[in-house]
């Protein structure tokens, strides 16, 4: 279900970030999303894969179709991570999720010196709460309208799992 990103993904990266509902993403993934836009980032993740982070392409019947991935924190938070992940609507409600963020944190905790993984959550991602409950996430706080969406405020939840 999980593999690993490799530069010949590129097409089928920037086709994915072009398709997926960015309505809870960060606005960190450019739109629209270019190839160049992906083998940069593909380049990056090669360079840091395994010392500041896993990234993974999430495949279903032998298609790409969303990414999970779980990232290092610094400084005082050297020993924490934050998880991200995302499917293609397409896949919503077959369990994808669930199933790629329990294969991301397994990963995760086995090859990274973390003792915790983060998920940052938008009040209104029911979807997403649910993928982190039902793999042992513990809500640990809301910091309330702390994120703008297109003009729209909502609550963060941060929730943990522990190593």
């Amino acid at each position: 279900m999980l593999r690993k990103w490799s530069l010949n993904d590129k097409k089928a990266l920037a086709k994915l970030c072009n398709e997926v509902d960015r309505t809870f993403l960060s606005h960190r993934m450019t739109f629209p999303y270019t190839e160049k836009n992906a083998e940069e980032w593909l380049e990056h993740i090669e360079k840091t894969e395994g010392v500041d982070g896993v990234f993974r392409a999430i495949v279903f019947e032998g298609k790409i179709v969303g990414n999970a991935s779980v990232e290092k924190m610094s400084d005082i938070r050297c020993r924490d991570a934050e998880i991200g992940y995302f499917v293609s609507e397409e896949f919503y409600s077959r369990g994808i999720a669930t199933e790629a963020v329990r294969e991301i944190c397994e990963i995760a905790f086995r090859e990274m010196p973390i003792v915790r993984i983060t998920g940052l959550v938008f009040g209104r991602n029911i979807a997403s709460q649910r993928v982190l409950d039902k793999n042992g996430f513990v809500l640990e706080g809301n910091l309330r309208n702390a994120a703008t969406k297109n003009g729209v405020s909502d609550d963060i939840l941060v929730y943990g799992k522990l190593k």
